[in-house]
This record gives structure tokens, C-alpha cells and sequence, in this order.
């Protein structure tokens, strides 16, 4: 199993996410809400450092893996 990156911002993120199909729909304070249409899915996130369980929350959300989201990084 692969680790999760540790210093991994909400930006790099987003970055990343809007690569597979992600787009921003709103902003409000430190909360990005991102949506995917096919297949829908929705994440909210926008802090400096992403801390791991809030990382894996948003990867399986997102229907990602550790190793997918590497890729995109």
C-alpha cells in the first residue's frame, strides 16, 4: 500500500482534482466545493496542509486511489 503524501496542500490538490474532471463550483472561505458530473461526485477542501484522514476522505470520495493521485501530482 502506498502512503499518502504528508505535506500535500489544498491547492496542489485542487490542481490535481481538476485534471480528472473536477471544476470548481463555489468558494466560500476556506472551503472550495469541487464537483465531477460522470461519475458525480462532490469534494470541499482549501487548507495548507491536508491532513491524512481528511485525504482519504476526499480520495474516496473522489473515487481515486494513493497511487492515482500521485500520478496527477
Amino acid at each position: 500500500m502506498t502512503k499518502l503524501p504528508a505535506d500535500l496542500s489544498g491547492q496542489d490538490l485542487t490542481k490535481a482534482l481538476r485534471r480528472v474532471g473536477f471544476a470548481i463550483r463555489r468558494q466560500r472561505g476556506s472551503h472550495i466545493i469541487l464537483r465531477r458530473e460522470s461519475p458525480h461526485a462532490r469534494v470541499a477542501l482549501n487548507h495548507k496542509a491536508i491532513r491524512a484522514g481528511t485525504l482519504r476522505t476526499i480520495l474516496h470520495e473522489a473515487s481515486l486511489t494513493v497511487d492515482q493521485l500521485l500520478e496527477l501530482l
